[in-house]
Order: C-alpha cells, then sequence, then structure tokens
C-alpha cells in the first residue's frame, strides 16, 4: 500500500484530488493545516507527500524544510504563486516537483505516478568513497561522520553521477534518466537547482566543486575515488 499524505486547505480540491488519484493501492490521509500535518507525520510514514505552500496557520515551504530533517520522502508543492522564485525557493528547500494552481488533475496524476516510479526504481546499493558513505537501500548518506539527508531527486541525481564516474554526463541525458518519462513536465531549471543542492550538501566549497564538476558545454561529471560497491 502507497501513503500518501495530502495537505491542502481547500476542501473541495483536496477532495478532488483524492478522487483523481484513487486506486486500490493507494491509500490517502487528508490534512488542511499545518498542525494537522504535523502530528500525522510524527505518527506515520509517507510514501508521498502532496503540500500547499499556502496554510491558514503555516508555511509549506518551513513545514518542507522540517521533513527534510528526518525524511527524504517526495515532496510536490502545489502553490498559486507562479513566480520562478518561489519555484526555486520550494525545489531548494528539497521539494520534488511544483504545480502552479490552477492545474489540470491529469497532470497532478502523471506527476504523482512519475515521482512514486522513480522512488520505487532507485537503484538499492552501497557505495563508499574516501570521503563519503552512501546506502542507497538504506536511504542513509554521510560524509565522514556527518548525516546528510537527500531527497528522492538528489538521491537519484547522486547515484546516477556517481555509477558514472569519470564520464561527462549531458544535461539532456541526466534530464531523462531523473525525470523519467515525465520530460514534458520538466522546468528548465529544475537540473542545475538540484546539483546546486547537491554541491550545497556534498562539498567543501560548492563554488568550486571538488566531485561534481561542470563540464561547460557538455554536462556534468563525478571526478572522484570509489572504494568499493
Amino acid at each position: 500500500m502507497i501513503n500518501i499524505l495530502i495537505i491542502e486547505d481547500d476542501v473541495s480540491l483536496n477532495n478532488g484530488i483524492v478522487m483523481s488519484l484513487k486506486q486500490p493501492t493507494y491509500k490517502f490521509t487528508q490534512c488542511y493545516t499545518n498542525e494537522e500535518a504535523e502530528k500525522n507525520l510524527a505518527q506515520n510514514q509517507y510514501d508521498l507527500i502532496i503540500l500547499d505552500v499556502n496554510l491558514p496557520d503555516g508555511n509549506g515551504f518551513v513545514l518542507c524544510k522540517k521533513i527534510r530533517h528526518t525524511s527524504s520522502v517526495p515532496i510536490i508543492f502545489l502553490t498559486a504563486k507562479d513566480l520562478e522564485v518561489d519555484e526555486l525557493t520550494g525545489l531548494e528547500l528539497g521539494g520534488d516537483d511544483y504545480i502552479t494552481k490552477p492545474f489540470s488533475l491529469m497532470i497532478l496524476r502523471a506527476r504523482v505516478a512519475s515521482l512514486l516510479r522513480r522512488s520505487k526504481n532507485d537503484t538499492n546499493k552501497e557505495i563508499n568513497t574516501q570521503d563519503f558513505s552512501f546506502n542507497f537501500e538504506d536511504m542513509t548518506f554521510y560524509k565522514g561522520e556527518s548525516n546528510i539527508e537527500l531527497s528522492k531527486t538528489e538521491q537519484k541525481l547522486l547515484n546516477i553521477l556517481i555509477s558514472n564516474r569519470g564520464n561527462i554526463l549531458k544535461r539532456d541525458l541526466l534530464i531523462d534518466k531523473i525525470w523519467t518519462g515525465d520530460i514534458e513536465y520538466v522546468n528548465e531549471n529544475a537540473l542545475s537547482v538540484a546539483i546546486k543542492r547537491l554541491r550545497d550538501k556534498l562539498e567543501d566549497n560548492p563554488a568550486k566543486p571538488k566531485y561534481i564538476k561542470t563540464i561547460y558545454g557538455l554536462g556534468y561529471m563525478w571526478d572522484g575515488d570509489i572504494d568499493n560497491e
């Protein structure tokens, strides 16, 4: 059973999302306030969160930041704001997708299916380097002895980069592998944002990356040794 948490104060839209996504393998928890959401998050584990940015008693961006301290559960933001800065804020805080209202429930259904598919198909393996320990099965990531929290998108990106270490991966290829089957819905800035977020978490100096190198005009490359897999 796939557990989906919907945090949306508009009752009609909340119910509409449930009706649109409803299928035998999905179980829904509907919340209408930040307080309700935090109570449910403290008591249950979820496979996907659909999160409205503007809540009557809080802000979805703030809630996302709290969630990312303990979980890498996929998060889709819903918002009436269509400013690029708001979309970038949501992605930088750890959101995996961002949908502006009004939106087609068919589009939401496609994005939910894509995100859950990517989450399910994450490669299960453990990778160690001189500086890092990455376990994609247990979703535990360490730099030295410090734990690193990665979103599902960041995990996918890291896995692809490190599995193809020393090889230049073109932007189009990375987008295709990370957002499989959903390329037409991906904002062109999404990959740049994901790269920046990953560098901020892994690099000593993100402005001068040692591991995730930009090969200008071509793409990106993981430039580091792997001790064992």
